[in-house]
């Protein structure tokens, strides 16, 4: 059995990747994949979706004759990944409080 990926994990998992840097859309696919199992189906809609509310911007540099286009983090998504931070602290503490695994 495995977790559903709703938008809002999605959103944060590559909103928190970008915080170490810009990086373009197969590099963002293989570092979610190392948390969450998700297809690049699933990844591009969400980039849009970001890039969209303001929370990324993109730019194209070109790589072998062909442009990659890289995903940037902006101040709005900075904001918006420290409220993520908050709120999975809190949730992570909630179930370990609920598994009783909470700190002593």
């Amino acid at each position: 059995m495995s977790f559903q990926v709703g938008c809002a994990l999605l959103d944060f998992l590559v909103l928190s990747i970008l915080r170490r840097g810009d990086a373009y859309g197969y590099i963002l696919t293989q570092e979610v994949r190392t948390i969450l199992d998700v297809s690049e189906t699933s990844l591009y809609p969400a980039l849009r979706r970001l890039e969209k509310s303001g929370l990324l911007t993109t730019y194209d540099m070109p790589y072998q004759g062909r442009n990659r286009r890289y995903y940037r983090l902006t101040t709005q998504g900075q904001a918006a990944l420290a409220d993520y931070i908050v709120q999975w602290r809190q949730l992570k503490h909630n179930m370990d409080s609920l598994l009783g695994e909470d700190e002593a």
